[in-house]
């Protein structure tokens, strides 16, 4: 059973969608781009997954960090990793 929409309704909604579909293209270029320096970045010689995981650490709260890079030294220390 479908119910029937305004015109109002309809043009709100058609609104909604066509800004998600305006975003969702920008944000595939944008994904492009990123991808394009990761490339030139590797041909450069850089190692692309110690990027992406400084990337991902500048990103975190610097004390969730450094909690974090504690519990690691002390779970490498209890396995004789140091």
């Amino acid at each position: 059973m479908t119910e029937s929409i305004n015109k109002d309704t309809a043009e709100k909604l058609k609104k909604y969608i066509e800004g998600i579909e305006m975003y969702e293209d920008q944000k595939k270029e944008i994904g492009e781009s990123i991808k394009e320096i990761y490339d030139e970045a590797k041909s450069s010689g850089f190692d692309v997954k110690i990027i992406r995981k400084i990337i991902s650490l500048r990103k975190k709260d610097k004390n969730k960090l450094e909690e974090e890079e504690f519990l690691l030294e002390t779970y490498k220390e209890a396995l004789g990793m140091n």
